[in-house]
């Protein structure tokens, strides 16, 4: 009876796992496609502006979600940002470069440096969570970074202003999910609280800058405000910001973060080949689709390495002693 019992807990672990990773996948698909059309497309001037609409919602809607009892979350306090702290920093700077990003390159070569991000999650895993990658996680990242080298080396859109950005926004993402990991396993604030004050404590920093940098006034003299469907995309995103912060948090509470980022790669595989067509600001050429195929190639082998299972792990936790020496180091 205790077995039949064990094996219906691990099940539902299983389903949780692959549930939280495929919403995850699909919100961000939609707001990666949602983003561009809106910063391309219908060449809307500001990202920072876009974020701000991004955090102003998460914000409204678990205040409103709060108060009528259908999330919980600790209420403000002086040690509350003590309790998030680096999140908030870390989360602008992941929404900020990655809408700059979004804004100033390709959706296939936007796609294939993104892999980075999961190379800079597995190290920052190893050092700060004490986590190991299996040999076939560790090869199939290689082979993302490989294709993802092979696309760059031969992009004929070449921007430098976009991959300085592309490499930032890796960077925070890695962090990111680390520290998210992090977070979550305290249980402090829980994933509502996460979300609320990340936005809470940097709207008015980030507001502050978009308004000393132009942004705000580039925004507000935008000459489409008064078209519908532009709007209503606009809003769209402003919403999907919310719930994508909620998938990934989910997704990094019942998975890790090299899973959730590599889920945010996974759906770039449709992303990739879409953005070739519908965005309009890809340079074909036959070295720079090779290289986004063998990053494509790698995604997927890393998505058979990590559910092939539902009982093992594709990475082990070190031996207690190597994660003290880890989290000394960092």
């Amino acid at each position: 009876m205790v077995r039949i019992q064990e094996e219906v807990s691990e099940q539902k672990l299983f389903f949780r796992k692959i549930l939280s990773a495929l919403f995850y996948g699909v919100a961000s698909f939609m707001i990666t496609v949602v983003n561009k059309t809106i910063l391309t497309t219908y060449g809307f001037p500001s990202f920072q502006v876009l974020g701000l609409g991004q955090m102003f919602a998460t914000i409204v809607l678990l205040f409103i979600a709060k108060k009528i009892k259908l999330v919980n979350f600790p209420s403000l306090d002086l040690n509350t940002f003590g309790k998030i702290f680096p999140l908030p920093l870390i989360y602008i700077g992941n929404m900020f470069f990655g809408l700059g990003g979004t804004k100033e390159l390709s959706l296939p070569m936007f796609t294939a440096l993104r892999r980075f991000s999961i190379l800079m999650t597995m190290v920052l895993e190893l050092y700060v969570l004490g986590v190991k990658p299996s040999l076939s996680v560790q090869f199939s990242v290689y082979t993302m970074i490989v294709g993802a080298v092979v696309a760059a080396v031969n992009d004929l859109s070449f921007k430098v202003r976009g991959y300085i950005f592309i490499f930032l926004n890796n960077f925070f993402t890695a962090t990111n999910g680390v520290y998210m990991k992090k977070k979550l396993d305290s249980k402090e604030l829980g994933k509502y609280g996460l979300m609320y004050y990340n936005s809470l404590f940097m709207i008015v920093p980030a507001t502050f800058f978009a308004f000393y940098s132009g942004d705000l006034e580039a925004a507000y003299q935008y000459q489409y405000w008064d078209n519908y469907l532009f709007l209503g995309q606009f809003l769209l995103s402003c919403v999907m910001g919310f719930i994508l912060n909620y998938s990934v948090i989910l997704c990094t509470l019942h998975n890790s973060a090299l899973t959730t980022t590599i889920v945010g790669t996974l759906k770039n595989i449709c992303v990739t080949y879409l953005g070739m067509v519908i965005a309009g600001d890809y340079i074909f050429s036959w070295p720079n689709f090779v290289g986004i195929n063998i990053s494509v190639i790698g995604s997927l082998v890393y998505t058979y390495v990590t559910f092939r299972r539902k009982d093992t792990a594709s990475y082990a936790p070190l031996p207690t002693k190597e994660v003290s020496t880890s989290a000394n180091i960092v």
